[in-house]
C-alpha cells in the first residue's frame, strides 16, 4: 500500500478533465502527481492507432488532442485492453502502478489490472469498484498523488471544474498523525 495519499476525481467528459488539468497547472499544482484515465473512443469513420515516437506514444484518433497532449504533460503512457472495460488510456504516474500491479502478484478479487493498481497506490476496494463502473460509461478519472495537504489543494482547486464525485483517501500514516 502506499505511504501518499490520494484524490480522485471523475469527470462525465474529457474536456472537463482538460480544464481541471488547466486549473491545477494554472495554479502551479506539481503535474508530476497527476494521472488521468479514460476508455478509448472507438467510432465509425475514425482511425484509431498508438505509435511510439523518440520516448513518447501518440494517439491517433477522436481524441488525439486531448491524449497527446496529456502523454506530452504527464509522465507516463498507456494503452490497456481491459476485459469487461474494453479500451483504456493511461497519462501519468499510475501507469506504472498498473504495470507494477500486472508484473507482479498482486491480485484483488472482483477487480481489473486497473483497479488493482489503484488498490497498490492505497485506494480502498469499494471505491474502485465505483472508479471502474464510471470507466465503463465513458467517465474520465483525474488522480494526484502527494501528502495530505497537497490532495487537499488539489480538491479545492478541482471544485470549480464540475466534478461528477471528488474523494480523497489519506495515507494511514497521515491518517494516524491526524487521529
Amino acid at each position: 500500500m502506499s505511504e501518499k495519499s490520494s484524490i480522485v476525481v471523475v469527470y462525465s467528459t474529457h474536456t472537463e478533465a482538460e480544464d481541471a488539468i488547466r486549473e491545477l497547472q494554472k495554479s502551479g499544482f506539481d503535474l508530476a502527481k497527476l494521472s488521468v484515465i479514460g476508455k478509448d473512443s472507438h467510432t465509425e469513420g475514425h482511425v484509431v492507432g498508438y505509435y511510439i515516437t523518440g520516448d513518447r506514444m501518440e494517439y491517433w484518433g477522436k481524441r488525439a488532442a486531448f491524449w497527446g497532449g496529456l502523454w506530452g504533460l504527464l509522465a507516463g503512457a498507456a494503452y490497456f485492453a481491459v476485459p469487461g472495460m474494453g479500451p483504456i488510456l493511461i497519462a501519468g504516474p499510475v501507469v506504472g502502478s498498473v504495470v507494477a500491479s500486472l508484473k507482479g502478484t498482486i491480485v484483488v478479487g472482483g477487480v481489473s489490472a486497473i483497479g488493482t493498481g489503484l488498490y497498490s497506490m492505497g485506494i480502498p476496494k469499494d471505491s474502485i469498484l465505483r472508479y471502474e463502473t464510471a470507466l465503463r460509461v465513458d467517465k474520465f478519472l483525474l488522480l494526484a498523488q502527494g501528502t495530505a495537504q497537497e490532495v487537499l489543494r488539489a480538491r479545492d482547486l478541482v471544485r470549480v471544474t464540475r466534478p461528477t464525485e471528488v474523494d480523497l483517501h489519506f495515507a494511514e500514516t497521515e491518517r494516524r498523525g491526524a487521529a
